[in-house]
């Protein structure tokens, strides 16, 4: 994986302005410590950091091809995990190759089918190309929406970039919020509008979108999308060809030139790709190196609930045994937790899902001593229907995002001056209804295969953007590269159209996926009760962030205060009623933690309000 970044414009000559190219590479420099390169020309400037995967030494970017009278500059981030099909396709058509990275089959891709190229490609990806004669520039975003890619238009021109800091280097971006920024940090947060970026003028190119940038103009439109479709195999039928699909993901995801991993919860998911993972690495005689998190004392502080019924270590074990893999555990402290909150809001830009943020960081600094790619388990939820507002039937019925019924409540906390500007119910409303309206359905269908149709797309274009930017900007903050295999937009495809009770076989949570992998894991794995990633139970946690947010709450300069209501912050302090902010991994604890990124953020980010 890399950082990319870039400008076009069109009355100013861009190779005067490699000083300002470096600053932007710089903040980059995180997702990509192995090389970096830039591309200097009067309208079009690129740089990128890579971190080599695939043919380190002559995978070097930005890279440049000629054909037919044009030459193309390319910089991209990403994984093509049909590269060998894609190459060969090429070679027949007459492209000669030069390197063995997927970087110059995506650029010789777009030679050969033009923008259509994004329709061949099955991988993770954000790449920008420029075309020196015809002066215009193409961006291009993967169908699920993994690797990242933000854009601003600014005057005479455009920069865009992996990550909003890249971005924030350029004067024409400013670090300023108005009220829709407010209500997406306050309403939805940690979840944004897809498309938005929450600072002004700074957008997001939307999973599955590509389109030029040219004599001043975006256009961005949609290349794929899930479509209805009568669904006619038998449930043996189904399951064979999701183990086909599971299979082929992962072991396509296994090609690297460098270490891999897998990340091991003892969940389903997770240990379903290891051992997939371990089955295939075997074959080539390499063993598989399994990482796993816990934090201090968590045996003596877990507490049972409905959505986490048992901890994880005895599964770990048990899936260690069973790999017989090289296993890595990580063991994380509430001071190291809390401190983290901090350096969390720097990998990604926003305030986020707090110490789920901040403790998957410190897990991935740790693998990333010991291997450069791995393998983790998000999507499978999304697409199997493994959430409890998928099996619950109040829950699913719920007139809004299931996961965050808590609009009332944040509506508390704003300032009234921005009330008068913003309807809360209704930003938030209008928002779930838009999706909800975008799921395309069979008519005649019944009722609850059209809900879940409405599910699975309020899953993949919300909550699973949530996971993906967190995956993506705590990883790479370690120069990690996270590959997830359910995302194969394949599966995607094909899980849209598998009826509901396939997917519960059995009355079992994603009983579908456990039943046609039944091969491959223990009993006591294969069927244990979902549980969410693991969080820190021990009551430090909630002592230190509602310390640290005392402290907030005490500095009348705190610029939180612009937003949030002190007596609001007082409240949460001494309240020990617990609401959910964003599903179940955020409550008391965590709201004071996302207060306390949000001060962070607005402090280090020097966030105007307009």
């Amino acid at each position: 994986m890399c950082g990319i970044t870039g400008m076009v414009h069109f009355e100013q000559d861009l190779r005067q302005q490699e000083p300002l190219l470096r600053k932007m590479q710089a903040v980059l420099q995180r997702r990509g410590p192995d090389q970096e390169g830039i591309f200097l020309s009067e309208h079009c400037a690129f740089a990128h950091t890579r971190l080599a995967v695939i043919d380190p030494e002559k995978g070097q970017q930005p890279m440049e091809v000629t054909a037919g009278g044009e030459t193309y500059t390319i910089v991209y981030n990403g994984e093509l995990y049909n590269t060998p099909e894609l190459r060969r396709q090429l070679e027949q058509a007459g492209t000669v190759f030069q390197t063995h990275c997927d970087t110059e089959v995506l650029l010789q891709s777009y030679v050969h089918w033009g923008p259509k190229c994004v329709e061949q490609c099955n991988g993770i990806f954000a790449f920008a190309i420029w075309e020196h004669r015809a002066k215009r520039l193409f961006l291009a975003r993967d169908r699920i929406g993994v690797k990242p890619l933000f854009y601003a238009e600014i005057p005479g021109g455009l920069v865009f970039g992996s990550e909003i800091k890249a971005l924030l280097q350029h004067p024409a971006v400013p670090h300023e919020i108005d009220e829709t920024g407010v209500a997406e940090l306050l309403l939805l947060g940690p979840g944004r509008t897809p498309g938005f970026g929450v600072f002004r003028t700074v957008r997001e190119v939307k999973p599955a979108h590509s389109g030029y940038f040219m004599q001043g103009t975006l256009r961005l439109a949609p290349y794929w999308a899930l479509h209805a479709a009568k669904h006619r195999a038998s449930f043996e039928e189904t399951a064979a060809h999701v183990r086909e699909l599971v299979t082929d993901a992962v072991q396509r995801q296994l090609v690297s030139d460098v270490p891999l991993g897998t990340f091991l919860s003892g969940g389903l998911d997770s240990s379903l790709l290891s051992s997939l993972a371990s089955e295939a690495m075997a074959r080539t005689g390499k063993p598989l190196h399994t990482f796993s998190v816990d934090y201090r004392d968590n045996e003596r502080y877990f507490q049972k609930s409905h959505f986490q019924p048992t901890s994880d270590p005895v599964y770990i074990r048990c899936m260690e045994r069973y790999l017989g893999s090289m296993h890595h555990w990580t063991v994380l402290d509430t001071p190291a937790l809390a401190a983290a909150l901090y350096e969390a809001v720097s990998a990604r830009d926003l305030p986020g899902m707090v110490d789920v943020d901040s403790s998957l960081l410190l897990f991935c600094r740790e693998i990333r001593k010991e291997v450069t790619v791995a393998l983790s388990g998000e999507c499978a939820d999304e697409l199997f229907g493994g959430y409890p507002w998928y099996r619950d039937p109040e829950v699913r019925q719920v007139n809004g995002f299931p996961w965050a019924q808590s609009t009332a409540y944040r509506a508390q906390f704003l300032q009234p001056a921005f009330l008068q500007k913003i309807d809360p119910q209704g930003y938030v409303q209008s928002a779930y209804e838009k999706t909800i309206a975008s799921a395309e359905k069979l008519p005649g269908e019944s009722p609850l295969e059209s809900r879940m149709r409405e599910m699975m797309k309020l899953n993949l274009d919300w909550f699973m953007q949530t996971l993906l930017d967190r995956k993506d900007r705590m990883s790479m903050y370690s120069g990690l590269e996270v590959r997830v295999p359910f995302c194969d937009y394949r599966i995607a495809e094909y899980l849209y159209n598998v009826p509901w009770d396939y997917k519960d076989w059995n009355g079992y949570e994603k009983g579908l996926l456990r039943t046609a992998m039944q091969n491959y894991l223990p009993p006591e794995v294969l069927w244990r009760k979902k549980s969410p990633y693991p969080k820190t139970h021990h009551p430090d946690y909630l002592r230190t962030v509602a310390q640290m947010l005392t402290e907030v709450a005490e500095d009348p300069g705190a610029p939180l205060f612009q937003l949030v209501r002190h007596d609001m912050v007082e409240h949460l302090l001494t309240d020990e009623t617990s609401v959910q902010w964003y599903g179940q991994l955020m409550t008391r604890p965590q709201i004071m933690a996302y207060l306390l990124q949000l001060n962070d953020w607005l402090t280090r980010y020097e966030v105007q309000i307009v």
